[in-house]
């Protein structure tokens, strides 16, 4: 259960499913933790059932690399992709590291009404990076709400493909005036070679535009970040990929996620080690997270999880 709804363009959420995979050699474990995601068509049952197609091929001893070719990616293969990493680690006795020092996360901020998005900022209104989620319905009274309420931050917005390319344009003015530094996937997917030419005053970021290493290829006419999120890559070993090739492409870098626990998060500080903005409060928004999880300060600083949470956490 979350401790409080969380709404996006697409819809609110008052609570979530996570698949959890364990794998076991010569009495170690790993694990990792993947968010069945209903915008890409996923579901819990159906997520479980597809990491069940991969179990032979795994006791088998099917590594990483072999399970990109096995399976698509989503999150049934971002959950045994991180199981992967944590027994690799595990079995060779990786030391444990923390999370580069100085790691901060977005506070994500929900639609609501101007009031209530601005009381909303106004509670972490000490947070260095504060996220705002927009839908098309008057998104400069909810923007401009939040800005009041939080003058010191810096303000990323994500529209979750609600926006048109004329009301993209017909924001400029106002994302200016309230100091924005990222735009995040403000056209649906399907829509967005309409930001080939398109010429905005915030730089734009693609997020359901973007899952795997591939895609970088087609987007750089369009957007100036990329979102990785493991959920969307099918694991580290993708999103690894996916963010040289972005910094090979000249793109900046978010790193995200779906709403879960801090064994979903842990895999990520690696690629957040290495990125430009860092969102990765899916923990905070859980009424109660994993023993050991990540913790946050009210500037969005993380923590580090305890030592036996995950045993990957070091920067790549």
């Amino acid at each position: 259960m979350l401790r409080a709804p969380f709404r996006i363009a697409r819809g609110v959420r008052e609570s979530v499913d996570v698949v959890v995979v364990e794998i076991d050699q010569d009495g170690v474990t790993g694990r990792g933790e993947g968010t069945p995601t209903a915008r890409y068509g996923e579901t819990p049952e159906g997520v479980f059932d597809q990491v069940g197609t991969a179990v032979d091929a795994v006791a088998r001893g099917a590594d990483r690399q072999a399970l990109r070719m096995l399976m698509p990616p989503g999150a049934a293969r971002n959950a045994i992709d991180c199981a992967l990493w944590d027994l690799e680690a595990r079995l060779a006795g990786a030391p444990y590291a923390p999370p580069v020092t100085g790691l901060v996360s977005a506070r994500t901020i929900s639609i609501d009404t101007p009031e209530a998005m601005g009381a909303a900022a106004r509670a972490v209104a000490d947070a260095r990076l504060i996220k705002v989620k927009l839908a098309g319905d008057d998104p400069a009274a909810r923007l401009r709400a939040v800005r009041a309420n939080a003058p010191a931050a810096t303000l990323v917005i994500d529209a979750n493909e609600g926006w048109s390319i004329d009301l993209l344009a017909a924001m400029q003015d106002v994302l200016v005036e309230c100091d924005v530094k990222l735009v995040e996937q403000p056209l649906p997917a399907a829509e967005d070679s309409a930001l080939a030419g398109f010429v905005s005053r915030i730089p734009i970021c693609a997020d359901e535009s973007c899952h795997v290493a591939a895609d970088v290829a087609g987007l750089r006419d369009r957007y100036g970040f990329v979102n990785i999120k493991l959920d969307k890559t099918g694991g580290l070993t993708e999103a690894l990929d996916l963010l040289a090739t972005a910094r090979g492409a000249g793109m900046g870098v978010m790193v995200g996620c779906m709403i879960g626990t801090s064994l979903a998060m842990a895999p990520a500080l690696r690629v957040a080690a290495h990125a430009d903005f860092a969102d990765l409060d899916g923990p905070w928004w859980l009424r109660e997270d994993r023993v050991g999880g990540l913790s946050f300060a009210e500037d969005g600083s993380i923590g580090a999880p305890s030592d036996d949470l995950w045993a990957c956490r070091q920067g790549a």
